[in-house]
């Protein structure tokens, strides 16, 4: 498996036009944040059954309440509201997923703070099971934006209507790199670093911000971009004046630099996504020295999913969506001071269908198959899911 930068984002290019399931809907939050009661609630499940395929070996299959969440809303007045998202994850894990305040000040201004979701690409925002094909989310989500990813912080969001566009701009903190040992890695690069509004510390402020036209009927093109560096337990009470000690802080800071293009399109039937993801890190070379980690200095990745309503042209809101998905992510696209690790050169291939027996519940199956560059075999993977959206 060779993997040319070239042809991925001339295929990438040629494929702008594709997107999720609800190409022009909401997620939970937004519809929240547009009703007009004084409390509304929302929430959404996943429950999965993943089974790995071998001729060779014996393996068990995992079944999963994956996630649970519940989100509310409350609306002080016509400007004032508070959303916040609850999660439980495999059952005995609790995390607040989002948590902020909202301000309307005008049609295209509103100020936004708190525990916010980092708007980058789809599924980051977007991740609830019945909006999105497949019964897990993306891998590239994973391993390089990473959903889900949010932190704290504050900023701004509106629409300007004329032009059909949507932004977003916040202020943000960052991942953790340090905090008594290393927190980023090769395989996993910076999904380790996420502080998720727990107790985060803050060195350096990051700045998110992403760009949404939707003016075409059926397609929303998205541009995100995010900078900044990562923060560390290092620099807390060391003296100002001390040179050594605040180099070797600087040693496990990460610089940051993310871009992100998105794309959605639904038309007579058809359903199509794809996205692509590109980071630059810098500082990677001392902060593997000083932390013994491969962080890679430089990530890519993307996909491309196509999909048909066989239940396009019949009188009914139900859909039956067969699709396939092809995803490249690479971790270790550029490294500096260490060696690539080809492992983190990963194919992913999906195909599947999803039964939508409503707008908001679905019966999903795929097959997945999982390569990387330093081997020829792909392993195998059975998925059954349930999603549940309201």
């Amino acid at each position: 498996m060779i993997f040319d930068m070239k042809k991925s984002l001339l295929l990438v290019s040629m494929l702008i036009g594709i997107s999720v399931y609800f190409v022009n809907g909401q997620n939970t939050a937004e519809k929240l944040l547009d009703a007009e009661d004084k409390l509304s609630i929302g929430g959404y499940a996943q429950i999965d059954y993943n089974q790995p395929l071998s001729s060779d070996v014996h393996q068990n299959g995992k079944m999963d309440i994956h996630r649970l969440v519940m989100m509310f809303a409350y609306r002080f007045n016509e400007r004032t509201q508070f959303v916040t998202e609850i999660e439980y994850e495999h059952v005995s894990e609790v995390y607040v997923e989002q948590a902020f305040l909202n301000y309307r000040i005008n049609n295209w201004l509103n100020f936004r703070g708190g525990l916010l979701l980092i708007p980058m690409g789809i599924v980051n925002e977007y991740h609830e099971p019945a909006t999105y094909n497949g019964v897990e989310r993306p891998n590239l989500d994973s391993r390089i934006v990473p959903t889900t990813w949010r932190e704290i912080g504050a900023g701004f969001t509106g629409t300007f209507q004329q032009l059909d566009l949507k932004y977003q701009l916040y202020l943000v903190n960052g991942f953790k790199s340090y905090d008594g040992g290393g927190k980023l890695s090769g395989g996993n690069a910076l999904r380790g670093g996420r502080q998720k509004g727990a107790e985060s510390i803050l060195t350096h402020p990051n700045l998110s911000t992403k760009f949404d036209y939707y003016g075409i009927p059926g397609l929303r093109l998205g541009l995100s971009a995010y900078t900044g560096k990562t923060q560390t337990s290092l620099y807390n009470g060391i003296p100002k004046d001390d040179q050594a000690l605040e180099a070797m802080a600087d040693s496990s800071v990460i610089g940051l630099n993310m871009l992100g293009l998105d794309a959605r399109y639904s038309t007579n039937g058809w359903v199509f996504r794809g996205q692509l993801n590109y980071a630059s890190l810098n500082n990677t070379d001392e902060y593997n020295a000083f932390a013994g980690k491969d962080l890679g200095s430089q990530l890519f990745g993307y996909y491309v999913e196509a999909g048909y309503d066989l239940l396009n042209k019949q009188s009914t809101e139900q859909k039956l969506v067969p699709f396939v998905r092809y995803e490249k992510h690479n971790t270790h696209q550029k490294v500096d001071g260490i060696a690539k690790n080809l492992a983190y050169d990963r194919t992913d291939i999906t195909a599947g269908i999803g039964w939508w027996m409503a707008a908001g519940a679905v019966l999903k199956a795929d097959l997945q198959w999982f390569g990387n560059e330093a081997t020829d075999d792909y392993t195998k993977q059975l998925n059954l899911g349930i999603g549940i959206w309201f």
